[in-house]
């Protein structure tokens, strides 16, 4: 009984004692450590607290007109990023973007149709039409009177939108938006999305096809324009909305109604044909990666090689031209069903242009940028073979002239100066070669004679004269330099 009292009294701390699972200490620790990244990524990304809405507005109005100062800014910008794509310098291009005052009026497009600001969205859209006509005709006038008509891989460049264009108006839009949304100034942010959404060189493109009178260039970079600058307004109607800035309150209810329904109208209106424009630039791009690819890993020939490709997403044909050894049919027909088990590119024409078209045929079927480049490849190439055979024969003839002097019969020569010359007592014969420092060196003969005292120095001049008129016309020499004491 004693036992069990004791055995009551003293219980074993170990088999009563509450054990700790490891595994919740894990789980609250691991659930701590999510909290706090959460916390962190907050933080780091949240920019509602540091957005000042009313000031955002204020600068994207201020931004909006296009009149006095900015007018002129914008005139001489258009002139130098044209001179840029004209000499196809990307450094100028960039220099011209950086003063360029052309996104106000597209960001306040994007800005009045999530605040429902009519008034401003007629100021945008009145000022965006300024700025286009002003680019326009600066650009146009400028390519008019430049003696440089070419078109250069710059304005090439600007002359049909891929899908990078689009990428790039988006999150320059974006990088912009909230650039300005910040309290305070983000200059070089902004001066930054002036470079990366590139609306003025499409401006300056459209210009240089109306100059030289070619509309499809004009086209296909006024499109480039419009791709950028929805693009650039529907990110600015994004974040705005994200952000929560504040609808514009009108005291007519029929005006806010109407205000309202504009922008839904506008809102779907860009937004729509942006969503298809993408996906049917997505598709290209994909078609043209996907064909290049198979271009690249599928022609081969022996002795043959590719001097150009086109894609065309539209009709679904891939041109290649080919030069070198003839590629025989039923090669191209495993490549035209290699092609065809290629996803993407499944209902895809290969169509292969080769010697067997003919030099004429072949020629007229390439570009004549690709012919430029080939006649350029070619005359550099020639003029490499032709400096390296000119030092050459530089070389030769000046080892001929060597020669030539070496080859003088010195004894026998000596003995009829000696017969010939009154008065000669002494007769020496060498070469030396002299230079002015220009790339050409001289090897010249001379002769060292020496006269009796008895011979006067003026038969000493005419005697030396007529040795050198000898020895060039008998050992067919240039230069004899005779020398007498």
């Amino acid at each position: 009984m004693k036992n069990e009292d004791n055995i009551g009294a003293n219980p074993d701390p170990v088999s009563d004692r509450k054990d700790v699972n490891p595994k919740d200490d894990m789980q609250d620790e691991a659930k701590g450590l999510w909290e706090n990244f959460k916390t962190f990524i907050h933080d780091l990304l949240d920019i509602r607290d540091d957005t000042d809405r009313d000031a955002t507005i204020e600068a994207v109005r201020k931004d909006i007109p296009f009149k006095g100062h900015t007018a002129w800014i914008l005139i001489f910008s258009i002139f130098v990023a044209s001179i840029g794509l004209n000499v196809s310098s990307t450094a100028v291009v960039i220099g011209a973007m950086l003063i360029s005052p052309l996104m106000g009026p597209i960001v306040g497009v994007g800005l009045s149709v999530a605040i429902n600001d009519g008034t401003m969205m007629k100021r945008s859209f009145l000022n965006l039409a300024v700025m286009i006509v002003l680019s326009v005709l600066t650009a146009t006038l400028y390519f008019w009177i430049s003696p440089l008509k070419e078109a250069t891989p710059e304005l090439l460049a600007r002359t049909y939108p891929t899908i990078l264009d689009v990428l790039v108006a988006v999150f320059g839009g974006l990088a912009l938006i909230v650039a300005k949304t910040k309290s305070g100034t983000i200059a070089s942010v902004i001066f930054g999305v002036a470079i990366a959404t590139a609306l003025m060189p499409p401006l300056c493109t459209v210009g240089y096809g109306l100059a030289i009178g070619n509309l499809q260039y004009a086209g296909g970079a006024a499109y480039l324009f419009f791709i950028n600058a929805v693009f650039i307004a529907l990110a600015t109607f994004v974040v705005a909305k994200l952000l929560r800035f504040p609808l514009v309150k009108y005291a007519n209810q029929k005006k806010r109604k109407r205000v309202t329904t504009i922008a839904s109208l506008i809102a779907i209106f860009v937004l729509a044909p942006s969503i298809i424009l993408f996906i049917n630039l997505l598709q290209k791009q994909i078609f043209i990666t996907k064909a290049q690819d198979f271009v690249a890993n599928t022609i081969k020939y022996e002795g043959t090689e590719i001097l150009k490709e086109t894609d065309n997403p539209e009709n679904k044909t891939i041109d290649v031209y080919l030069i070198g050894n003839l590629v025989p049919q039923n090669i191209i027909n495993n490549w035209q069903n290699d092609l065809n088990k290629k996803e993407g590119l499944e209902q895809s024409a290969l169509i292969i242009h080769q010697g067997a078209d003919q030099s004429g045929a072949l020629a007229a079927k390439l570009s004549t940028e690709v012919r430029s480049g080939i006649l350029e490849d070619l005359y550099v190439k020639n003029q490499e073979t032709l400096t390296s055979k000119d030092a050459q024969i530089q070389l030769l003839e000046q080892e001929l002239t060597q020669l030539r002097a070496s080859a003088i019969p010195f004894q026998s020569v000596g003995n009829e100066a000696k017969i010939n010359y009154d008065g000669l007592q002494r007769f020496g014969y060498s070469t030396m070669i002299s230079s002015d420092f220009s790339n050409k060196a001289d090897t010249l003969t001379v002769i060292r004679l020496q006269w009796a005292d008895s011979i006067s120095s003026d038969k000493r001049k005419r005697q030396e004269q007529k040795m050198g008129e000898w020895l060039k016309t008998r050992f067919e020499l240039d230069t004899v330099v005779v020398e007498g004491n």
